[in-house]
This record gives structure tokens, C-alpha cells and sequence, in this order.
């Protein structure tokens, strides 16, 4: 069986928290950027993922996480709430998984 550890980046975080302490000298809190609804965290994240794709550069999608965590505590979606889902209620994913190909096989 494989360790989960290996579906986790810590790096990741280590550059993320990095931008987010970048950001708030060169643009301000974030709390009044997206709070106010001045800066809108959906639309950016997207500009970042459509960078990403263009350049190839990951940096932008430690940018994208950043944003996403913007909406999440300064939510701009009006009804906007948490509450844990099981796999019934997933959004989905865009493709095959693992398991579900193990399944499949399985099945055959």
C-alpha cells in the first residue's frame, strides 16, 4: 500500500505561505483586499491557472492556492458555507482514478 504522505507537498505550503507574507507588504491585508470585495479571489485564482497554462511556471498555482484560501475566509459566493460532504455529494473529478480502474478490472 502506498504512503499518503506522497499525496502532500509541503514545499507547496512553504512557497504558498511564503507569497501570502510577500503579498500583504506589496498589496496590503488580505482581509480588507477581499473582504471589501476589491479584489475578487475567484476571478484572480482563474487569471493564475490561465498563467500557469500559458508559461508552464507553478508559481502560479501557489498564487491560485493563495486565492482560493482568500475566498475561503472572506468568502464573496452570498450563500458561501462549510460543511464536510461524502463521495455522494463530490463535485467530481475529470478523469479515472486508481481505484476506480482497479474496479473496473476487477469487474472483468
Amino acid at each position: 500500500m502506498s504512503n499518503w504522505k506522497e499525496d502532500y507537498s509541503e514545499r507547496f505550503d512553504k512557497l504558498r505561505k511564503n507569497r501570502v507574507e510577500l503579498s500583504h507588504f506589496k498589496y496590503g491585508s488580505a482581509r480588507k483586499n477581499f473582504k471589501t470585495g476589491n479584489v475578487n479571489a475567484l476571478a484572480t485564482m482563474q487569471l493564475c491557472v490561465d498563467k500557469y497554462k500559458e508559461t508552464g511556471n507553478t508559481e502560479y498555482l501557489c498564487d491560485a492556492a493563495n486565492y482560493i484560501m482568500f475566498e475561503y475566509m472572506f468568502p464573496q459566493v452570498s450563500n458561501a458555507y462549510f460543511k464536510a460532504t461524502d463521495s455522494g455529494q463530490s463535485a467530481g473529478i475529470v478523469g479515472i482514478s486508481e481505484k476506480e480502474m482497479e474496479e473496473l478490472k476487477d469487474e472483468n
